[in-house]
């Protein structure tokens, strides 16, 4: 397969997914991707021939593993632009974010910069580390306000902490801008790029990023696995977070001293088959290409926006050129009653608050549905959400 324009707004790789029966719409990759058979594989073989634990054995079964584990490390960096040593596996993005929060420590500043559109996973760890917050307020289409951003960033602020792309609203960020902004005042500026990895070509260098996290998940990969990307000298500066076997150097009961970074992170036996089917995954999305799925989830946001704008008592949230994501209302029905209609129609999308409460007190409502595209999805799943919603309105009246 080597797909590197779309066709039609499809990418003609729907097949290749088994857990998407003919008949059945998947519109919450958002939340989660479906996996293709490649990924599938590869974690079938990882656990029923190649395995073995990693970075311990001196068997060659061992070797061959911890080879491919790091090569999955590798090829985690090469997917956003950076280097091996630069990247941290961790349960995911929620974890990264935490041990960023836990273990950055600027003793001057403890202040971060957030803005009104951000995850739970995106606020809360600095919450718990002690962080105060200021909140960026959002455009009139749903963007992060970098004029504002740039007017509240001062130097109490040791963090910069943005999403890349929106879970809720699709909305992509000026990324450049937002690290200009940090690095004018003296702050470090953290992406959670969970939704950006998946559909955007990412390079952290020519950003200027400092810290990059996302989820092996969202980017059709496994479960329990994500990375957290940071500026080598910041990882060196960072103490362990958490304790254990294989983040050490020499233990007594005296003193411990502990492995340089990226492995002074990651205690314990890691997800070794995480890793290998976040390679797959890598290797899979790459094969399509980033510019090309980007296109692909474009064309489908148009389409989609536009379907949904002719239906009577439809609001839409977000820019027009959301990535990949569309958020509505309609008119006087819960978003948890037209997610369960829809279910019945065989059309799955998110329903609720999206883990971004703050941004649906800022929108005014106590929640919205959701559909996000993928590689797997094509003008057949538009046209049977249309068709679902459309049932939702006769059942309502």
């Amino acid at each position: 397969m080597n797909i590197q324009t779309p066709l039609n707004s499809t990418l003609a790789v729907r097949d290749q997914f088994p857990a998407i029966p003919p008949g059945w719409h998947y519109l919450d990759s958002a939340a989660t991707a479906q996996k293709p058979q490649a990924v599938i594989d590869a974690i079938t073989r990882a656990y029923g021939h190649d395995y073995a634990t990693v970075h311990r054995g001196v068997y060659e079964r061992s070797a061959a593993m911890t080879a491919s584990f790091e090569a999955a490390r590798a090829a985690t960096a090469s997917l956003i632009g950076g280097e091996e040593h630069e990247v941290v596996f961790t349960r995911g993005a929620t974890e990264a974010i935490n041990l960023v929060a836990r273990t950055y420590r600027n003793e001057t500043r403890r202040r971060v910069l957030l803005s009104q559109l951000e995850h739970h996973s995106n606020i809360v760890p600095w919450q718990l580390a002690g962080y105060e917050i200021d909140v960026v307020p959002l455009t009139e289409d749903g963007r992060i306000d970098l004029d504002a951003a740039e007017r509240l960033a001062s130097e109490e602020h040791a963090i910069v902490a943005f999403a890349h792309v929106s879970n809720v609203l699709g909305s992509i960020l000026d990324a450049r801008r937002a690290a200009d902004i940090a690095h004018k005042v003296g702050a470090k500026l953290l992406l959670d790029g969970c939704q950006a990895a998946p559909r955007l070509p990412v390079d952290v260098a020519s950003i200027g990023a400092d810290f990059y996290v996302f989820s092996a998940h969202k980017v059709y990969g496994p479960t329990g696995i994500g990375a957290l990307w940071a500026r080598p000298e910041l990882l060196d500066a960072m103490p362990p977070w958490q304790g254990g076997g294989a983040m050490i150097d020499r233990v007594t009961f005296e003193k411990t001293t502990y492995l340089p970074a990226p492995s002074r992170f990651e205690a314990g036996t890691p997800h070794i088959t995480g890793a290998i089917g976040f390679h797959a995954a890598i290797d899979w999305t790459r094969n399509i290409g980033l510019d090309a799925l980007h296109a692909h989830e474009s064309a489908l946001v148009t389409e989609a926006r536009a379907a949904l704008r002719a239906v009577p008592g439809v609001t839409l949230f977000g820019p027009e050129d959301s990535a990949g994501i569309v958020s509505f209302a309609l008119d006087g029905v819960h978003p948890h009653d037209i997610g369960t209609i829809l279910d019945d129609n065989g059309v799955a999308v998110r329903a609720g608050h999206h883990c971004a409460q703050p941004l649906m007190d800022y929108l005014g409502v106590p929640a919205t549905a959701r559909a996000s595209f993928a590689a797997h999805s094509d003008a057949s799943d538009i046209a049977a959400l249309v068709e679902g919603l459309y049932k939702v309105k006769r059942i309502f009246g």
